[in-house]
């Protein structure tokens, strides 16, 4: 079994060092930093059943949108590539990654159409940010509290047949004004949440010189499904787009949208729940690789 991160190890020598470690790639333009990721969602592995073309649209735009978030940045642009099965999907697609851009004042400014086996969405997105508020996943400080955006959990409940959560799985909104007051108020590491909490922990122990230590206690879960359900969906489940960030102790007074301090960074390079080594268990891309 192969996955999406063996695959990124693998091809790092043939891009620059810091290519393969973030939301986004981050460009120096006119004394700010311009930001630019892509996405690729495919009908049999990203859309689940039950969601409507509107919302494969909505939350490909929301893909990239909350990769731009995850740096601090504004966002400029969409580019978005419909692979199409059928012709009458176009127009829903589009309808839904327009709604979901219009929600963070992003417009779409172009894109592709080509005719696909199964529905498949590409989108690039485009932003900037000023230089001392760009946020990257390298940066932690032993001594920094890591903090969380809002309710974790709630698409994979959905996932797993709690109805009631369907609309943070069909249509999860970015965080993109959160993301920039993030970087305002002085954060040294955020990434997204989309593979799911602990692999994102994990994800930022590989590029820091740093580890981080949570506690169930205080993760936000959810409050109507059984504590212990609720408690593995937030560690473990993808799909919600919420921000994982550490700041400065001193400076998370600063911030003024929904947030939760979960855990510290120390200086041990590890990542720990109660003081146990935390699984860096998530969403992943695998393959099958069979030995011929």
């Amino acid at each position: 079994m192969v996955d999406d991160r063996a695959l990124l190890r693998d091809i790092a020598d043939l891009v620059a060092a810091e290519a393969t470690d973030d939301d986004c790639a981050v460009l120096l333009l006119n004394g700010s930093f311009l930001v630019a990721t892509t996405d690729m969602l495919h009908q049999s592995t990203d859309f689940p059943p039950g969601m409507t073309d509107f919302q494969a649209g909505w939350m490909a735009a929301a893909a990239s949108l909350s990769d731009i978030a995850a740096m601090g940045a504004r966002p400029w642009g969409l580019l978005i590539a419909v692979g199409l099965d059928l012709p009458h999907r176009l127009r829903p697609v589009l309808e839904g990654a327009v709604a979901c851009g219009k929600s963070v004042e992003c417009p779409i400014i172009g894109g592709d159409i080509d005719s696909h086996q199964e529905l498949t969405i590409v989108t690039t997105g485009i932003g900037s940010v000023e230089k001392e508020y760009l946020v990257r996943r390298r940066g932690s400080q032993p001594g920094d509290l890591i903090c969380v955006t809002s309710i974790l959990g709630r698409a994979q409940a959905a996932l797993e047949g709690y109805i009631q959560y369907r609309r943070f799985l069909f249509e999860p909104r970015p965080r993109v004004r959160e993301g920039q007051q993030i970087g305002r108020a002085g954060a040294t590491s955020m990434m997204d949440l989309s593979d799911g909490l602990a692999l994102s922990l994990h994800d930022l122990l590989r590029v820091n010189n740093a580890g981080y230590t949570i506690e169930s206690r205080r993760l936000p879960i959810i409050s109507d499904i059984p504590e212990h359900k609720a408690q593995e969906l937030a560690l473990y489940g993808g799909g919600d787009y919420e921000l994982l960030f550490t700041i400065p102790p001193d400076r998370v007074t600063e911030l003024t949208i929904d947030h939760h301090i979960i855990g510290t960074v120390i200086q041990d390079h590890t990542v720990l729940l109660d003081g146990v080594p935390l699984e860096a268990r998530g969403y992943r891309h695998t393959w099958q690789v069979t030995n011929d």
